[in-house]
């Protein structure tokens, strides 16, 4: 029987070799660097102090790190976290991408940030002031309207978009001289006699967007089965350049993309259950160049995790009337 002494004795020992493997655990970091900033956002100082404060420790090459974040293992965390949220967007080499692409991913941070997905709450949990209020979201919106492009394409642009369209449209049954995506997921073009079931629009590039759904999404909508959605369930998304119409009324124009999002668990476990394709332009030019550019894809819709992974709800009145 071990005494009182004996115990406290291998507890004491026990807490000695914990606190050693601790202290050893130490000096185990991964290479940790901050590159030089080549191309820092511009923006006015009012956004910057926000991006600076909530966006800029993990998206930025300027890293500064709390002292509870250079304790191991939450050093080795923080240090893959950074990694990979520099790969998504870099603020310090943001200012070289084009003026569109800009627009694109701050809409898409912004949209992150709408929907508690950035920052990372368990960033936030130990980083309070790094946590986007209201009024500064507000600041954010307001700066991506500013700096968004209200030019809208000449009609002869349309006319030649809206000629391809229809030819292409058109041969929906037929053969179609259009490549698969790169990740081999063939172009649909029987989408065209699916049912809309909603319709969005982005400010920062000028889009409209009509949402279309298979006769299995139109089931599982009227069953209320879409979260999550049942395997064989495919939704297109065709999207539109903004023209302006008559007495005032925004038309669509030249089409800008047709994206697909096919749903089969097993097959497309990789990339959260979904299969994402898209097609560019009115010549159908596959997106991606790679097999895993679905993965942005995946990136860019995490914040819906919760509603699998899909935007755009269905419009109420098309379940009220199945």
């Amino acid at each position: 029987m071990i005494s009182s002494y004996g115990r406290t004795t291998i507890s004491l020992r026990v807490a000695a070799s914990l606190a050693l493997m601790f202290l050893l655990a130490q000096l185990v970091h991964p290479n940790w660097t901050n590159p030089p900033v080549v191309a820092d956002l511009q923006v006015p100082p009012a956004v910057k102090q926000i991006l600076r404060t909530s966006c800029y420790p993990c998206h930025s090459n300027e890293t500064r790190l709390s002292w509870f974040d250079q304790i191991v293992p939450a050093y080795q965390l923080v240090a893959l976290d950074v990694k990979e949220a520099r790969t998504h967007l870099n603020f310090s080499e943001f200012g070289a991408q084009p003026v569109a692409r800009r627009n694109a991913i701050l809409f898409e941070a912004l949209n992150h940030i709408q929907m508690g997905a950035m920052p990372l709450p368990r960033y936030t949990r130990l980083h309070p002031e790094a946590i986007v209020t209201s009024d500064q979201l507000t600041v954010l919106r307001d700066y991506l309207l500013s700096v968004t492009p209200e030019t809208l394409p000449a009609q002869s642009e349309v006319d030649v978009a809206d000629s391809k369209y229809r030819e292409w449209i058109d041969n929906a049954g037929k053969p179609l001289p259009v490549r698969a995506a790169p990740n081999g997921i063939a172009f649909l073009p029987n989408y065209k006699n699916w049912k809309a079931i909603s319709s969005t629009e982005r400010s920062d590039n000028q889009t409209l967007r009509l949402i279309l759904g298979n006769e299995t999404a139109i089931k599982a909508i009227s069953d209320g089965y879409i979260n999550p959605w049942p395997d064989g369930t495919a939704l297109a998304k065709v999207a539109w350049r903004q023209k302006a119409g008559r007495n005032g009324l925004i038309e669509t124009g030249e089409i800008v993309h047709v994206a697909f999002m096919i749903k089969d668990r097993t097959k497309y476990a990789s990339t959260a259950g979904w299969g994402w394709a898209q097609w560019d332009g009115a010549g159908l030019s596959p997106h991606g160049k790679v097999a895993g550019f679905a993965h942005e894809c995946v990136s860019c819709h995490a914040p819906l995790s919760k509603n699998d992974y899909v935007f755009t709800m269905p419009i109420q009145s098309l379940r009220a009337h199945q």
